[in-house]
């Protein structure tokens, strides 16, 4: 069981925070000393000031031919959302690839767009291939696959490179779910995440590698042994590695 420090990434629209990577683009050494280079998620704290640009993530076959590397499926937890907040989820139509083009082309593609509300709690699942962006007034807790691959479609004005012709390669017209609040469990083929609402005292039982990220509280975990010097203290924002049976999960 270990404590991961997130790494920090400034973004003109806001910060990103690191908080579970063996990506060569920021890594935390103590995941890459259990998986090597290869831990199959990134996990990131969104912190988004004002809205990013539009974009599309390549699924594993795109990613693996445009950049040899695996797609990038994704999903959002609000942690966060100013009273105003929305993202784009998906477009508001079926659109040739022509007609895209044309309206990005022409500063015109707002008018595809497919703009939601969202509050805090709320749950979001973006599969590769799903016209997307976050709004601002958000922070986010986000899961996905360990790329850093990112087709920008649309950047609202500002003057950063767009990648076009594979981004509108990769669009799928699939059907979006609806948002909603979190149900407390999740699970596709790239990741499982299960919310834990912990009282004074809990034990968790783990058959796999897991983390923990802290919504809300604070308290100390210790491990399988319960050996004192096992004892982690955690709170609010922190992720922690954890393996096996945990006791004595203290929350105040």
């Amino acid at each position: 069981m270990k404590r991961l420090p997130p790494l920090r990434f400034d973004k003109v629209w806001g910060y990103e925070l690191w908080l579970a990577s063996t990506h060569p683009h920021g890594f935390q050494q103590e995941l890459k000393d259990v998986f090597g280079s290869d831990f199959p998620l990134l996990v990131k704290i969104i912190q988004a000031d004002s809205r990013l640009s539009v974009q599309v993530h390549p699924d594993d076959e795109r990613a693996q031919l445009y950049e040899h590397c695996r797609g990038k499926t994704e999903c959002w937890y609000v942690l966060h959302a100013e009273s105003d907040a929305q993202i784009v989820y998906g477009l508001n139509g079926v659109y040739t690839d022509r007609e895209l083009r044309t309206a990005i082309e022409a500063n015109s593609l707002e008018d595809c767009l497919r703009f939601v509300p969202v509050q805090t709690g709320d749950f979001i699942y973006i599969p590769a291939g799903t016209v997307h962006a976050i709004g601002g007034g958000m922070r986010l807790l986000e899961v996905q696959q360990s790329s850093d691959v990112t087709y920008r479609l649309y950047d609202w004005g500002r003057d950063r490179e767009l990648h076009v012709e594979k981004g509108i390669a990769c669009i799928k017209h699939d059907r979006v779910r609806d948002v909603s609040s979190f149900t407390g469990a999740f699970s596709c083929p790239y990741f499982t995440l299960r919310q834990i609402s912990a009282e004074e005292h809990e034990t968790l039982t783990l058959e796999k590698f897991a983390l923990l990220f802290i919504t809300d509280g604070e308290g100390c975990v210790n491990g399988e042994t319960c050996h004192a010097e096992e004892l982690v203290v955690f709170q609010k924002g922190e992720t922690l590695t954890l393996t096996g049976s945990l006791r004595g999960m203290l929350i105040s």
